[in-house]
């Protein structure tokens, strides 16, 4: 059974508080100096207008995933999620050099309302919080849908206060990661890392302009799409029965025969058998929306999504159990053993 509060993040409103490091980006040279270092096009996103992007080593693998926000002709805020913050300013300081550009850690706080029902039921909210300068970003990916509240941490709520409006629920923080996990969005420090090439993670049609200019790390994007983003791994979702052993950020994926059920240790037919590794989870949660637990795992381009999956802890101790890969997101699908 769904329990209450994802039900609010699915069909009511839901409420949360998203950790986010957020930095102000201003000066004359602010969009040309930002339009060099990141994925998206800002010369034609408007006063207020919002995306996603990418922050990019020079070799094309991942800085962070931002979001970035006009404010108005000169200036920028870029978001990223919480304990991040530090790392992207490193990144855009050593490519400055002589740029007019100043950027500011700001103490901002992002109120995130999640479900169908947030204009309805938060309607008022929105219209109080914006008069005090908070900024209400919408919010969609693979059909979950909200608004960020981003303003300073002294005007926007935090859902403990109980200072929310009539049917809006304040939602736990494992029951919020289930929800991201079922909505196939990555994170940064588990799905996204500076190891990360943003094909994997399904992330260039969200967050790149194949039409602007150069940019730091352009080539090695430009070169994947040309070739139709064929990338040795790729971001999958992963299914267990309620009876299965516990899914966790760590453990493996097999693909084929268990070793252990192949005969004696020293029969041919066990000698045949590998127990080769073919990706490894990310994220993991319990789901009360299909029952069992759901993750987040990179599985190697040779293994098919959606199909059936053995797993292992990450010290390949023990046996396996079965769990099925499919293609994200799950919210919505009849991904099931």
């Amino acid at each position: 059974m769904i329990d209450v509060q994802t039900t609010a993040l699915r069909e009511g409103v839901g409420a949360f508080l998203r950790p986010r490091d957020v930095l102000s980006v201003h000066g004359p040279d602010a969009e040309s100096y930002l339009q060099g270092q990141l994925s998206q096009d800002l010369v034609g996103l408007p006063v207020g207008g919002t995306a996603d992007t990418l922050l990019l080593q020079p070799d094309g693998k991942l800085t962070a995933l931002l979001r970035v926000t006009r404010v108005d002709g000169q200036g920028f805020v870029l978001e990223v999620d919480g304990g991040y913050g530090d790392t992207v300013v490193g990144r855009l300081k050593k490519f400055l050099l002589r740029s007019k550009v100043q950027m500011e850690r700001l103490d901002w706080r992002c109120l995130a309302l999640r479900g169908p029902e947030v204009g309805q039921a938060a309607g008022g909210l929105l219209a109080t919080l914006a008069e005090r300068g908070v900024m209400a970003l919408p919010f969609a990916w693979n059909g979950w849908s909200g608004v960020d509240l981003l303003g300073p941490k002294d005007v926007v709520l935090d859902p403990a206060s109980g200072h929310l409006p009539d049917g809006v629920v304040p939602c736990a923080d494992e029951v919020v990661e289930a929800c991201r996990i079922m909505s196939g969005i990555p994170a940064m420090g588990s799905e996204l890392t500076d190891k990360t090439i943003a094909a994997e993670a399904g992330l260039v049609e969200r967050t790149v302009s194949f039409t602007k200019g150069c940019y730091t790390g352009q080539e090695l994007v430009a070169r994947l799409d040309s070739r139709g983003n064929n990338v040795p791994r790729r971001l999958v979702g992963v299914v267990g029965g309620s009876d299965d052993g516990v899914l966790a950020r760590g453990m493996t994926l097999h693909a084929g025969e268990d070793p252990t059920l192949a005969g004696d240790a020293g029969s041919a037919g066990a000698a045949m058998v590998t127990d080769k590794v073919v990706g490894s989870v990310t994220s993991a949660a319990w789901s009360s929306e299909v029952g069992g637990w759901v993750a987040l795992a990179y599985l190697h381009r040779t293994v098919d999504s959606p199909g059936p999956i053995r797993i292992r802890s990450g010290d390949g101790l023990g046996g396996s159990h079965t769990a099925r890969v499919a293609n994200l997101p799950l919210a919505g699908t009849a991904a099931t053993i």
